[in-house]
């Protein structure tokens, strides 16, 4: 089995990529996919904010000082949110495995695992991840360090994540001009809309989010909501992996109906 890896990358910082990666991983997961996201934005480290309690081994040590170990040593599932879902210690409960291979490391650590050589071991940990699960993502930064080069060029293809406002439309034609740069090519765009945007956003993008509350305690809604935001993700979900989503969602109720 090699699964379809896919390199979400944001435009801008704060675009919404590592939250817009763990949706989509828990959508794949609640239609019965494994799904993993594969941390590639060291810097900021934020897959790490989704996994409850300690964490021990992460992705920069596999790419330094245990470069032997396996990919699983430093992989840990999804918490549920603030509103359940599952137990933290086990992840959510869903017919499909959602899991992280996050970043948690102090600076000394990020620097020897932003080197070249330590991306080139990044490569092939995203290979790795691929061949254990039915779909990968690859939570990137904007293109900048080697880890998000590796990222966008060692994935199938590649999703840029993006605001829909004039700021992230002009953002947007910067990512596509580094990532070409790199022998990539930005195949897909994923715009996060204001309630103000929608309309721009539908013409500007494959796929259109609206807008959710962005704390992390609120995440993931995809894993059992059933409103515009989590039907929009599984709508991404398919685009972007060229998949069919078989997913049952109830229909809203009148106060759910009124709110949208």
């Amino acid at each position: 089995m090699h699964a379809t890896t896919l390199a979400l990358v944001g435009a801008t910082g704060g675009a919404g990529t590592t939250r817009t990666a763990i949706e989509l991983a828990t959508l794949g997961a609640r239609d019965g996919r494994d799904v993993a996201v594969v941390d590639a934005a060291f810097t900021t480290q934020g897959l790490s904010e989704y996994v409850s309690g300690r964490i021990g081994t992460d992705l920069t040590t596999l790419l330094t000082d245990e470069t032997g170990a396996s990919l699983s040593a430093a992989t840990y599932p999804i918490a549920p949110g603030a509103d359940g879902g599952g137990d933290s210690a086990d992840g959510l409960d869903l017919p499909g495995r959602a899991e992280v291979v996050p970043a948690r490391a102090p600076f000394e650590r990020v620097a020897r695992a932003k080197t070249a050589e330590a991306a080139r071991k990044l490569e092939r940990r995203i290979d790795e991840a691929a061949t254990t699960y039915d779909a990968v993502l690859v939570d990137a930064a904007p293109v900048g360090s080697n880890e998000a080069v590796a990222g966008v060029t060692a994935a199938d293809r590649t999703a840029a994540v993006t605001s829909a406002t004039t700021h992230g439309r002009d953002a947007l034609q910067r990512l596509r001009g580094r990532v070409a740069d790199v022998g990539a090519s930005v195949d897909r765009t994923v715009a996060i809309a204001r309630e103000a945007d929608g309309e721009a956003a539908e013409r500007d993008a494959e796929v259109c989010l609206p807008q959710t509350a962005p704390e992390v305690g609120a995440a993931p809604t995809a894993a059992t909501g059933n409103g515009a935001y989590t039907r929009a993700v599984a709508a991404a979900f398919e685009d972007c992996f060229d998949a069919t989503v078989d997913v049952e969602f109830a229909e809203p109720g009148l106060v759910d109906r009124l709110r949208s």
